[in-house]
This record gives C-alpha cells, sequence and structure tokens, in this order.
C-alpha cells in the first residue's frame, strides 16, 4: 500500500510516529518520506488488515500534524524493505 497524506505533516514528528505505528501494528516493512510539495509519502508491505490498521491511523485523529486527506493506492508487494524506515 502506498499513502500521499496531505496538510499539515511536515515538521511535526508524522514520519517518526508513523514508524512507531507501524512497528506497533507489526509485520510491516516499508518507509515514509516527506516530498517537496508537503506531503508525507508512506509506502507499507504486509498482511493487507496489517496495512489497512496503519491507513486507519494515518486517517485519524491522533496524527500529529493536522492531515486534510489521505489517497492510497494497493499493488502487489516488491519486497526489498528490511524494516520500516524514515527516509
Amino acid at each position: 500500500m502506498t499513502a500521499w497524506v496531505r496538510g499539515r505533516v511536515q515538521g511535526v514528528g508524522f514520519r517518526w510516529y508513523t514508524r512507531a505505528n507501524a512497528l506497533r501494528i507489526g509485520g510491516l516493512t516499508g518507509f515514509a518520506t516527506n516530498l517537496g510539495d508537503g506531503r508525507v509519502q508512506v509506502v507499507a508491505e504486509g498482511p493487507r488488515g496489517h496495512c489497512a490498521a496503519l491507513l486507519d491511523w494515518l486517517r485519524g485523529e491522533d496524527t500529529p500534524g493536522q492531515v486534510t486527506g489521505v489517497t492510497e493506492i494497493w499493488d502487489t508487494a516488491r519486497g526489498g524493505y528490511p524494516g520500516f524506515e524514515i527516509r
């Protein structure tokens, strides 16, 4: 699953909290990275239910900053991520 998170999501610890929640959910690999246009891109691979739980968190009220929208796509996992990283 790849998600693009819009709003005030840079400079507020958003990537750190995303990684922490991915680790809390468990079974996920991937990364969270800032994009030049102010969004955060989140790539998560693992069981679909675990990815959906992370997506629910991204859309929830418990995120740092202020999320105004999340767009996601689902695709076949490509692998190659050793864990869940902040980039």
